[in-house]
């Protein structure tokens, strides 16, 4: 379960071995909107990420320990306080965490630049986990393969992806635009 606890002196996070459901009882919140970090071990991309999550009013995210940047320190300072406000579980294995996350009614949607389904052609209203890959790698196979979809971000330019910090705000303010023209929150 998401929750807080102060881990001094940075942030608000939480692990439950048992459950990483978020926290989805307040009917007010509206659907669930969580962001999964597979090995995101640049603690300036996850600082962002942390702000971008915080600024989308999304539910929280899920991380693995291992191979992860650390909420202290960098990550901490770049995310001007979200570290603070935002409901993280750590997990051990990120592929189960998605199949839990399924099992719950939560839609999840990779995001990898090789992908055929531009992300604002997916309906992003429903209750919805973004599986975020690591920098330069992307989703790791089993990783990407539990996921119920997969979509890009199109590029119109010469670079073949964004930074997953940029990729991740993209998104996640995609899925706010609809959720809010459909009056979901």
């Amino acid at each position: 379960m998401f929750g807080r606890c102060s881990i001094s002196p940075a942030p608000a996070a939480c692990v439950s071995s048992t459950s990483i459901a978020p926290r989805w009882a307040d009917p007010a919140a509206g659907p669930p909107l969580i962001v999964v970090l597979d090995g995101i071990e640049d603690p300036h991309n996850l600082g962002a990420i942390l702000r971008s999550v915080d600024a989308a009013g999304a539910s929280g995210i899920v991380r693995q320990t291992r191979r992860a940047a650390p909420l202290d320190g960098a990550a901490a300072k770049v995310s001007a306080g979200a570290v603070h406000h935002v409901a993280v579980a750590d997990v051990v294995n990120v592929a189960r965490a998605i199949e839990e996350l399924k099992a719950a009614g939560v839609w999840t949607v990779g995001l990898d630049a090789g992908a055929d389904t531009p992300y604002y052609d997916v309906d992003l209203t429903l209750p919805t986990a973004l599986v975020l890959g690591a920098e330069g790698h992307g989703l790791r196979r089993l990783v990407r393969d539990r996921c119920d979809l997969v979509v890009t971000i199109p590029m119109a330019g010469h670079v073949e992806s964004l930074n997953v910090s940029v990729a991740a705000a993209v998104v996640l303010f995609e899925a706010v635009r609809q959720r809010r023209s459909r009056g979901r929150r």
